[in-house]
């Protein structure tokens, strides 16, 4: 039986596969300026990977799928196939926000199409930097490559209609990993409308992570989510965010603890809020 690769690697084990093995390194960092950031320092033959050009495709119409929908599987392939990613090859893929943001979304992409070979940079960027990893400016080339084959998106989805039923389904969990005050409805930065969906239950994906900003060990994160879930079973367990993003950092999180993915809802809040549907808020 071939050893599974742990989803998570931390930076003294990417400084020694820099040196001794063939990966496929991916800066996937998110945000106004990142790709001028990624021209002006990355990790030594970093790729760099667009969130909201690759990782999604975005639509004018935000109620339909939400503010980060999946691409189709050709527009991913040739994603793929554009960073010189086979189905052979390891990848691993770090960001600016300790893996919380889109490496994570890589990362659950990579796995959704069946890829075996991804790791998340615990902790993100800055934990190469204290340890001497070699830092590069400007573009870096992939290798030229076939078309990555992709037949389906493999990892469990709900649609909105699927939401809206565990909404009043005990024996469902939906679980909201945006931050508190999101949740309760007390901010709301992104949507239009704040609050949460009937019935969702509040993990932020900081809980995730220690004061250093690391993911918390397999162990603990077992014990968390295992006393989150309950007996609830996997097909019953609905994990989402503000577009689909961030949801995906705890999924790294359940996965890094060894159970089971639970279901992504890619639209999350974001669908869900332009919707006409029950929203509740908190005091």
């Amino acid at each position: 039986m071939k050893q599974q690769l742990s989803p998570l690697l931390t930076a003294s084990e990417l400084l020694t596969l820099h040196q001794t093995a063939s990966i496929i390194l991916i800066d996937a960092s998110n945000g106004k300026n990142a790709y001028d950031n990624y021209l002006e320092n990355h990790l030594q033959g970093a790729l760099f990977v667009d969130l909201n050009t690759q990782l999604a495709d975005i639509k004018e119409d935000v109620s339909i799928g939400g503010r980060h929908p999946l691409p189709d599987l050709e527009q991913f392939s040739k994603v793929l196939s554009s960073l010189g990613i086979t189905p052979e090859s390891h990848v691993v893929v770090y960001d600016d926000k300790n893996g919380a943001n889109a490496a994570a979304r890589f990362w659950w992409m990579l796995k959704a199409v069946g890829h075996e070979k991804v790791q998340v940079l615990n902790g993100g960027k800055s934990t190469t930097e204290a340890i001497g990893f070699p830092l590069a400016k400007g573009i870096e080339k992939a290798e030229k490559v076939g078309l990555y084959p992709v037949t389906n998106w493999q990892l469990p989805q709900v649609t909105i209609d699927e939401v809206e039923k565990a909404t009043t389904n005990k024996d469902a969990i939906i679980i909201d990993v945006r931050e508190t005050a999101r949740y309760k409805g007390h901010i709301e930065p992104l949507d239009l409308i704040a609050g949460h969906i009937p019935n969702a239950v509040n993990v932020p994906f900081s809980s995730n992570l220690d004061e250093n900003g690391l993911f918390l060990s397999p162990s603990l994160l077992k014990e968390k989510y295992e006393t989150v879930f309950q007996d609830i079973l996997v097909e019953n367990r609905i994990v989402h965010c503000g577009s689909g993003v961030t949801a995906c950092h705890t999924l790294l999180a359940i996965a890094s603890a060894g159970l089971e993915i639970p279901n992504l809802y890619v639209g999350s809040w974001s669908e869900w809020s332009r919707n006409s549907k029950d929203v509740v808020t908190e005091e």
